[in-house]
């Protein structure tokens, strides 16, 4: 249906009525206004009366647009108008971003924006330290700091705060790649501009990696020990010391993952993020045998509870330690014997009988070379070979004097 213009009393100002709705007694009308710009005629539409539109404010808003076309201050159409307007908005919207990213506590984007984002993306053990640090240490440290105020030297009083409690460097490590990852995650979600501060802070780190294996003997006698104490506490250990299994690996395993006939163990979900297979020893294949299966889904080790898991080695494994006096006189913790020397011995054993370095990583599911390299020196017979040789040198050099040139 055409549209019905109307004209009023006002020059340039027109409007059209709607054809149900009403506002007031009289339908509600539409209002444009005619101008000239640049030589051209325009027209642009203000909106209804039920918006708050009338005649005389349309040539009010007329008047206004034709005064600044004349004097070049200021829009001189409606269109115009908008742009400045929303280009206004906008600026104020960027202005007040601004203000929140400046103000926005480190507090606010761990608990608010960070750590929910986390649920599902890591590893429950990962999200449980996270939350650890940030409550111990960042929170009382620079919790309610601006994010962009939080400096280096805040990072340096962190870092000595914990090495003073007697916190690991590895440790103080993780809570600083904690503060890094809520600044990345920070800054590409917009919450912040700044960069980490973390990046001009270093901690010096110990070689903390477990140098104690035990001999053939050694753990002979603690796998003796444990069995006649704890079956469950020796089933688990042995697992340990004939495949290679972490703790959490072994407290995971599923019946599902027990295949007895190709004698093999499915690895799921491990700290490596890779699954991977493992083989048994002719004992550990009739160790789970000699078990009594539960369904595919129920656990192999159960806790105290039927279906449920250890949620930690049986002091069992440490007072059988002691009562032998592996850790006898021993104050380094590198040196100690716990649950987890059964999985450096097993890799130790395996580089004594000749296993290459990378069948060894893939066995015990590392996911770098470098964690694994550890172990070259006792299968590797260079390091000692160079000894001799310089040895077989000096030796020489002791036998007599060297000759000078005139002697010969």
């Amino acid at each position: 249906m055409a549209v019905k213009w109307l004209g009023t009393r006002f020059p340039g100002v027109r409007y059209y009525e709607h054809p149900e709705r009403k506002h007031g007694v009289r339908r509600d009308r539409y209002y444009t206004i005619r101008l000239r710009v640049d030589g051209k005629a325009t027209e642009e539409g203000l909106g209804w009366a039920s918006e708050g539109w009338s005649e005389t404010k349309a040539a009010t808003e007329r008047a206004r647009l034709q005064t600044a076309r004349k004097t070049g201050e200021g829009p001189v159409t409606l269109s115009e108008k908008r742009n400045v307007a929303k280009a206004k908005r906008e600026a104020q919207e960027a202005r007040r971003l601004k203000e929140e990213r400046e103000r926005i506590t480190f507090r606010d984007v761990f608990l608010d924006h960070y750590f929910p984002a986390q649920q599902g993306n890591k590893h429950p053990r990962s999200i449980a330290r996270e939350e650890q640090c940030f409550r111990l240490w960042i929170l009382p440290a620079f919790g309610d700091t601006a994010m962009k105020a939080v400096t280096p030297f805040d990072l340096e009083r962190l870092k000595k705060q914990m090495l003073d409690a007697g916190r690991a460097p590895a440790t103080v490590r993780y809570a600083l790649a904690t503060v890094r990852q809520c600044f990345n995650f920070a800054r590409r979600h917009g919450l912040i501009e700044v960069d980490s501060p973390t990046d001009k802070v270093r901690v010096k780190m110990n070689d903390n990696r477990r140098l104690r294996y035990l001999t053939k003997v050694e753990a002979s006698l603690l796998m003796d020990h444990l069995k006649a104490r704890s079956t469950e506490t020796w089933c688990v250990a042995l697992v340990s010391l004939h495949c290679g299994l972490r703790y959490g690996e072994i407290r995971n395993l599923c019946w599902s993952d027990v295949d007895t006939e190709r004698s093999f163990l499915t690895i799921r979900d491990p700290k490596g993020k890779t699954n991977r297979t493992v083989y048994m020893t002719e004992e550990v294949k009739r160790m789970f045998q000699s078990r009594a299966p539960g369904s595919p889904s129920d656990n192999v080790f159960e806790g105290k509870s039927r279906g449920g898991k250890s949620p930690q080695v049986s002091k069992t494994f440490n007072r059988s330690a002691t009562e032998l006096r592996l850790n006898e006189g021993i104050s380094d913790p590198r040196q100690k014997v716990v649950f987890h020397t059964l999985r450096h011995t097993f890799a130790s054993w395996l580089a004594e009988a000749g296993v290459d370095i990378y069948t060894i990583a893939t066995i015990l599911g590392h996911k770098e070379l470098k964690m694994t390299q550890r172990y070259s020196h006792l299968g590797n017979g260079a390091i000692q070979r160079a000894v001799l040789a310089l040895e077989n040198e000096l030796e020489r050099n002791r036998s007599g004097p060297a000759k000078t040139k005139a002697e010969t």
